[in-house]
């Protein structure tokens, strides 16, 4: 083929793909709205275009699958038969082999051995029957709404538009990219010139680089906006996806989506794909419930995945909400403590909101069973890393039986963002503006008054609320500024939690060019990447959420959690080893409870307890639970707590900290004055106790710890709460313990 004629061919695939992309999408609307005939005429449309073409081009496989497509369009544009589920499957499958034929010319300027001749029949044979013959009943899956403005038809007539517009052209990516570092390049020079300028007095040189600034930013303003593009682009595949989802599930199942004109950088456009992808696919799988369950709760058989798109504070906003079963966040702490990703205490503590975050942990699944969609534990981790990767973050609400609302954030562009420049310990950071929430600034004798120290780290009242602290300086091991005669408090937000960043000097906002780290440095979390400053030198951007979880202000579970799995493993001995849950007595004594007898670790408010015959008991899960303490066992216990170097605080007073056990049958919560470490110790050397409640006496990090003996604590509970007689009769822990 000589050079017009692949220019031709070139010309030819680009207008196609463009064509089919529309496709997907009209096939999937008319399904709901079959009578749309402007839609089904953009559809003729598209197919009887490359049709005419491949005869002129010489493609002849590709031409008489078209043809038999466009055979079949036509008595539905005529209104002779009705569209139907059947024949819109038998179209679309058209669209995908007319995709996979374009593929293959584009590879090998050739149609290859594919063969396409029985799918062509079908069509055919579907054009023939009659409006009497029907076809088999098959219930509509999916349907799909998208707004009015996203409507792809064209009216016919001189004043109509073509898809290809006559006042745009195609441009290379590769070009794009080269131009924008161009104007990366330039916003540096731009920057370090204005440095220059700054302490000059020569007025006609300040005017020139005045202008120069505002011709910069203007310039990079317009290249960026070359590079931006409507998150629709992605979007016109997912009611494909998810009608042969819904087909695949037996579930009905519409797609609604909102602000697919929202624009933000190619790349960026790239790397949320597949994340939304996945996220699609879950939505439809696990949490969109058949239409006999949805039927039998009382909910519209047609399950609804709504995906919108919006700005907000300089970020793209995804949200994808499902109106489906939910997520069941016991399920999730249990599939937690039985994949060994945290240990049974870890998982208790977890909040409701940290116990779903565990489903962006590898190999965590909630599905009852694995299917060809998923179930396998893996992809919601890989979603959460690639929008990490470019610079935003995910978010997830649910709530059992009403649905599932997972929100991502992204900034618009990566290639040059705002950012605050600082310095601290003798270095210049960047930190991403996008993460800036604003600047307090303490004089030194201010900071010693207003920075409080609690539970050992360090925290500033900022109108009333405590903000946790991280010094930046000691986190990444800086020499202290003996220079700095005050301080500034970064307040920053991670993963929708504030903290304040604690500096020694704040210079200036600036836009930075982000330059990314060397392959050797990509594994260190604190640092997102790069820039040159205006005086040539380069400054590290700082990793906001990377910080945190160093910090400790947001915490990763997961790796705590196999840490302490981990530790537990080395340290087991020859002799017998158990997990112990160590909690100290009102007399700042210690004892442990053997970890595999608990089920729960509650904190239940003090005015929630109440008294039946003397006995303390809660209501907890549909049933009563009786509470025992320490001091109800042991009567040396009761004493007053003594005081000097060692001494603990007692139990809250708003507050009681509950160990829900399941012994010999019975439902009991044991009361612990303040829970101190969860350890794993030898009791093979366990020293017998004679005395009623204890096991026996084992030293525990270094302190004399007495093993607590549940049985007698299930005696006392029981028979004040049920009568002596209830001692050998179990209670039924199923009700107390549902879900537990």
């Amino acid at each position: 083929m000589d050079e017009v004629g692949l220019e031709l061919l070139q010309e030819f695939l680009a207008e196609s793909y463009e064509g089919l992309d529309r496709l997907d999408n009209d096939f999937v609307s008319l399904e709901s709205d079959p009578q749309n005939y402007d839609r089904l005429n953009n559809v003729f449309r598209t197919i009887h275009t490359i049709k005419g073409t491949c005869g002129f081009l010489g493609l002849p496989k590709l031409e008489a699958l078209t043809h038999a497509g466009e055979t079949l369009l036509v008595r539905l544009r005529d209104g002779e038969i009705a569209l139907e589920p059947r024949l819109t499957t038998a179209l679309l499958a058209m669209v995908d082999a007319v995709r996979a034929l374009l593929g293959t010319i584009e590879r090998t300027h050739a149609e290859g051995d594919s063969d396409h001749s029985a799918l062509a029949s079908r069509l055919v044979a579907f054009a023939a029957a009659e409006p009497g013959d029907g076809f088999d009943d098959e219930p509509a899956a999916v349907t799909s709404a998208v707004p009015a403005g996203a409507d792809l038809a064209m009216p016919d007539g001189p004043g109509s538009v073509s898809p290809v517009g006559s006042d745009s052209i195609r441009v290379n990516v590769s070009l794009l990219d080269s131009l924008v570092d161009l104007v990366g390049e330039l916003v540096l020079a731009r920057n370090q010139l204005l440095q220059c300028a700054a302490g000059q007095e020569d007025m006609t040189l300040t005017k020139m680089t005045q202008r120069l600034n505002l011709i910069t930013s203007e310039l990079q303003e317009s290249v960026m906006k070359t590079r931006m593009q409507p998150i629709g682009n992605i979007w016109k595949k997912f009611p494909r996806i998810v009608r042969d989802l819904a087909h695949t599930c037996d579930k009905r199942i519409r797609l609604l989506m909102e602000g697919d004109e929202t624009e933000l950088d190619r790349t960026l456009i790239e790397a949320i794909r597949d994340p939304l992808t996945h996220m699609l696919r879950n939505a439809a799988d696990h949490g969109i419930e058949s239409s006999s369950k949805r039927r039998a709760e009382g909910k519209a058989e047609e399950g609804l995945l709504h995906l919108r798109a919006y700005h907000e504070g300089g970020q793209v906003n995804i949200e994808l909400t499902d109106d489906g079963a939910g997520i069941d966040v016991d399920l999730l702490r249990d599939k937690a403590v039985t994949s060994r990703l945290l240990t049974p205490l870890q998982a208790a503590r977890l909040s409701a909101r940290e116990a779903l975050d565990l489903v962006f942990e590898p190999g965590l699944t909630t599905a009852r069973e694995v299917t060809n969609v998923s179930g396998r534990g893996v992809g919601m981790d890989v979603v959460r890393t690639n929008i990490e990767k470019i610079g935003g973050s995910i978010d997830l609400a649910s709530k059992p039986g009403v649905g599932t609302t997972i929100r991502i954030k992204i900034p618009l562009t990566l290639a040059i963002i705002p950012a605050l420049l600082i310095r601290s310990g003798h270095e210049e950071f960047a930190i991403p503006q996008v993460s800036l929430l604003e600047l307090v600034r303490l004089e030194a004798d201010e900071a010693v008054e207003r920075i409080e120290r609690i539970a050992g780290a360090h925290v500033y009242r900022l109108r009333g609320r405590l903000l946790p602290l991280v010094y930046l300086n000691r986190e990444l091991g800086l020499e202290e500024d003996d220079s700095a005669d005050a301080s500034t408090i970064v307040v920053l937000r991670a993963d929708d939690r504030e903290f304040g960043l604690v500096v020694d000097h704040v210079r200036d906002t600036e836009e930075i060019v982000v330059k990314p780290l060397a392959k050797q440095l990509q594994g260190l979390r604190r640092y997102a990447g790069a820039t040159i400053m205006g005086d040539g030198r380069v400054a590290l951007i700082l990793d906001v959420l990377g910080l945190a979880q160093r910090a400790s202000i947001v915490t990763d579970a997961r790796h705590q959690g196999l840490q302490e799995v981990r530790d537990a493993e080395e340290t087991a001995t020859e002799g017998v080893t158990r997990s112990l849950l160590l909690v100290t007595t009102p007399d700042d004594g210690r004892m442990a409870i053997d970890l595999s007898a608990l089920s729960r670790l509650e904190e239940v408010p003090r005015s929630a307890v109440e008294y039946v015959g003397g006995q303390r008991v809660v209501q907890y899960r549909g049933a009563v639970l009786p509470l025992v303490s320490v001091e109800d066992v042991l009567d040396e216990r009761r004493r007053a707590p003594r005081s000097g170097p060692g001494t603990r605080a007692s139990a809250s007073d708003e507050s009681l900290n509950v160990l829900v056990c399941n012994h010999r049958g019975h439902a009991v919560g044991v009361v612990a004055e303040q829970i101190v470490d969860i350890v794993e110790s030898s009791v093979e050397n366990l020293q017998a106790s004679t005395r009623r409640g204890a096991r026996g006496v084992l030293v525990v990090q270094g302190r004399v710890t007495e093993l607590i003996d549940l049985d007698a604590f299930v005696d006392v509970a029981v028979s004040r709460f049920y009568g002596a007689s209830a001692l050998g009769t179990p209670s039924d822990p199923d009700s107390v313990m549902a879900g537990a």
